[in-house]
């Protein structure tokens, strides 16, 4: 059997085995996995080699000159690894920039001797690969039985929210902007856009199922939407707050209808909306309170997000 071992180099998929009742099963964790509370008890076996507590900007140039020079943003405990003897890792091959990579997992696995090792690698683009990553975990943990049960419960979940916010014209739906990082401008994109879509607003620059992609001041005001999201991946509000205070100022910032209209608000990019798993509903439903205030409320306010 296996999935008795489990190594979660990922938060998403730390809080897919717990969503498939396995949490007594994980022997090991990334160092940003934190959710549901418990975890961070468990070792750690992976660190960046990158300053995370640096100012964006400085983050992002940390990032682009390792991957210029070929060198890995993480590190793997081997020792750590090989001590905890897994026969499940858990881990992806989407974005070299977001966790550890599948050839940095197998790499560490080469230098452990006497692993039987099972290395599950998952690259969701969209909200449909991220209800199948479910379905694989669970089929490398048979607990498939379960992963259906999880699936149907979170699709139900989505489509009754849906139904609910897409009820009024298109032409009524606020246009919006959800961004990613603040220095340099970038956009989410993946699944973020479908969930923009199902919580009734229409995203203006992010395409769903592709890469984020990179963006400049003009795009930003060229599309002037209505409500803008702040979501910086591994940003807690505070920290997304602090980094505001430079871009604020900006004349382009000013100028904008949602910065004018109040419209601006920061959600938590570190537990939502990039951790692609059970948590994407809630990710919704922070848009849903958002864009509809005083229409919905999931109880997501003030943790979930806040007004800029």
């Amino acid at each position: 059997m296996s999935g008795r071992r489990i190594v979660s180099l990922l938060p998403s998929t730390t809080e897919i085995v717990a969503a498939l009742d396995g949490l007594d099963r994980l022997v090991g964790r990334s160092h940003e996995c934190d959710h549901p509370p418990g975890v961070e008890a468990l070792p750690v076996c992976c660190r960046p080699r990158i300053d995370i507590h640096a100012a964006g900007h400085e983050i992002d140039r940390q990032v682009k000159q390792r991957l210029a020079e070929a060198i890995s943003i993480f590190e793997i405990d081997h020792r750590q690894l090989s001590e905890l003897q897994p026969d499940l890792v858990l881990t992806q091959d989407q974005c070299e920039v977001c966790a550890v990579s599948l050839a940095d997992v197998e790499a560490a696995l080469g230098r452990s001797t006497g692993l039987a090792t099972r290395v599950l690698s998952l690259a969701p683009a969209n909200l449909a690969d991220a209800w199948q990553t479910i379905a694989l975990v669970g089929e490398a943990m048979e607990r498939s039985d379960r992963a259906a049960e999880v699936i149907a419960e979170l699709q139900s979940r989505l489509q009754t929210l849906a139904e609910s916010a897409n009820s009024q014209p298109v032409a009524d739906r606020p246009r919006v902007a959800c961004i990613e990082w603040i220095e340099p401008l970038m956009v989410a994109g993946n699944w973020v856009p479908e969930l923009v879509t199902l919580a009734g607003g229409i995203d203006v620059l992010g395409t769903a199922g592709t890469h984020s992609p990179w963006i400049n001041w003009p795009d930003l005001a060229a599309t002037d939407p209505d409500v803008i999201v702040l979501m910086p991946c591994g940003f807690d509000i505070a920290r997304t707050r602090a980094e505001m205070a430079s871009v604020s100022t900006r004349p382009e910032w000013q100028q904008l209808r949602a910065v004018a209209d109040g419209r601006v608000v920061i959600a938590d990019g570190h537990q939502f909306f990039n951790r692609p798993g059970p948590r994407l509903v809630e990710s919704a439903e922070i848009l849903a309170e958002i864009l509809y205030p005083g229409q919905y409320d999931f109880g997501h306010h003030p943790l979930g997000w806040e007004p800029l």
